[in-house]
């Protein structure tokens, strides 16, 4: 058995029957033409800062370490910019931003890799992956074959994509091409980035200070895995009808709601109603909710998954009972 502890951000102690790192599709391609592990199913890895570990896991675990940051084309305007799998996702966007490349800024620090970025849609302070998505290059795993997704194929939903939905467990993605402007157009309405822009005398901020913005709000916020294991926003920012929305806003003063582009629904932060229902703060034995930010479950040490799987559902429940608001988890349970 072969210890995934230092393997997800949670800091969980699970095992796996079998682990190896690839740092290209054709390792992974060698590995099945040869047969072996073909007894265990396969379960892919990036960062592991997007999954929760329950139990041990009878797989074989891939580590995808695949490297490289090239840039495809590039014209007047924009820049096509290809990442590994296996980059370090801020990586990615700080050597997007050093080179005043708009569109990734809002995205920095989120921890993961380039190529679960396309899997989750990550998104942050008005941004999602979607915005600047070109493509991605994918191994079919019944094939063996490498196909190419756009973002119609990619079904980008909030926290979702076809790579969660009907793709699951068919692809390992191997690279992520974004389509970047050379020319800035910074976004600074959503969450506290014109706070910290104004509180530092920025009023035409340069792609490079939305970055280092973001990062304030982010470290000032959200605990470093490296010192309290958690894998960020646990759960969904709930999206309601306006008739629910209404009920939500009448019956709680000053609540936070955002509109939903293209739609009637409107969304609302789930942290608030978490802190509001007393969870913030909270801690059984090493399992918890941050101090900082209720949206974040954290693993104080020794915490076994199953105890923050317990934890997350009487969340649940409690705002279900509370406020008739169900939340889904953005955090993926093995």
């Amino acid at each position: 058995m072969f210890s995934l502890r230092k393997y997800n951000t949670f800091g969980i102690e699970a095992a796996a029957s079998q682990f190896v790192e690839i740092s290209s599709v054709e390792e992974y391609v060698s590995l099945r033409h040869k047969g072996d592990y073909s007894n265990l199913p396969h379960l892919f890895l990036g960062g592991g800062s997007n999954v929760l570990l329950t139990k041990n896991q009878d797989a074989l675990v891939v580590k995808i370490s695949i490297p490289g940051i090239s840039i495809v084309q590039e014209d007047a305007d924009f820049v096509w910019v290809k990442g590994g799998a296996g980059v370090v996702w801020d990586e990615f966007v700080q050597f997007t931003v050093d080179r005043a490349w708009s569109g990734l800024e809002n995205l920095s620090l989120i921890p993961g890799t380039v190529g679960a970025a396309p899997m989750q849609n990550i998104g942050a302070y008005g941004v999602e992956i979607k915005d600047t998505f070109e493509s991605l290059e994918a191994l079919n795993l019944k094939t063996l074959e490498i196909e190419v997704f756009d973002a119609k194929a990619c079904a980008f939903g909030y926290r979702e994509s076809f790579f969660k939905r009907a793709g699951k467990g068919q692809y390992l993605i191997s690279s992520v091409t974004f389509k970047l402007a050379k020319k800035p157009s910074v976004k600074t309405s959503y969450g506290a980035i014109q706070e910290v822009l104004a509180a530092k005398g920025i009023s035409q901020p340069s792609i490079r200070e939305v970055a280092d913005a973001v990062i304030e709000i982010r470290q000032s916020k959200l605990p470093d895995p490296k010192q309290i294991g958690n894998s960020g926003s646990f759960f969904k920012n709930p999206t309601v009808s306006a008739s629910e929305a209404a009920r939500l806003i009448s019956e709680n003063s000053g609540i936070p709601h955002y509109p939903v582009e293209g739609s009637s629904d409107v969304k609302f932060p789930a942290g608030w109603f978490i802190e509001k229902a007393g969870w913030k703060g909270f801690r059984r034995g090493d399992a918890g909710v941050h101090a900082k930010q209720a949206l974040v479950l954290v693993n104080y040490g020794e915490a076994k998954g199953e105890e923050i799987l317990a934890l997350s559902e009487e969340i649940k429940k409690s705002i279900l009972d509370t406020f008739g608001v169900v939340l889904e988890t953005e955090v993926n349970i093995l």
